[in-house]
C-alpha cells in the first residue's frame, strides 16, 4: 500500500497484535502465512515487524504485552488514521466510547486505543 494511501484520513494505516507470547505467535504466522520478521528492540526484549516475503514490505507488527503495550488487548488491532488524535479521543468519550490507552507517542506519531459504544476496540493514529 502506498504511503499516501496509508496516511489518508480514515484509512487503516497499520495493524498489530499485542500478546503475552509474541515470539511463539510470531513463529505461528511465519509458518501459516509465510511472513518473515525483523526484531525491534524494546529495551530488554524484542517485538517484531512482520515482513512480506514477496516484496520485503513491513505489513504488521507482533508485540509483547509488556511495558508501553501492557494495557493493550490481546487481539489484532487496526490503526485508523485521524487528523487530530486528541480531538478524536475526546469525541470518542463524548459519544459514549472509552479511551483505554493514551493518547501517547508511537513511532513519533500520536495515537490512542479506544473502545466504541459496542465494545469493539481500535487505535487512532495521527499522520
Amino acid at each position: 500500500m502506498s504511503e499516501t494511501k496509508r496516511s489518508a484520513i480514515g484509512s487503516i494505516g497499520w495493524t498489530d497484535l499485542t500478546i503475552d507470547n509474541a515470539k511463539e505467535v510470531r513463529d505461528f504466522y511465519c509458518q501459516v502465512v509465510g511472513w518473515k520478521f525483523e526484531p525491534v528492540e524494546m529495551g530488554g526484549y524484542e517485538d517484531y515487524c512482520m515482513v512480506s516475503p514477496d516484496n520485503g514490505e513491513t505489513t504488521a507488527g507482533i508485540c509483547h504485552a509488556r511495558g508501553v503495550n501492557a494495557k493493550l488487548p490481546p487481539q489484532w488491532l487496526a490503526y485508523i488514521t485521524v487528523d487530530d488524535v486528541e480531538k478524536s479521543a475526546k469525541a470518542c468519550v463524548d459519544l459514549g466510547g472509552e479511551v483505554i490507552d493514551g493518547p501517547r507517542e508511537c513511532g513519533g506519531k500520536p495515537f490512542c486505543v479506544i473502545k466504541d459504544p459496542a465494545g469493539a476496540v481500535a487505535a487512532l493514529i495521527g499522520r
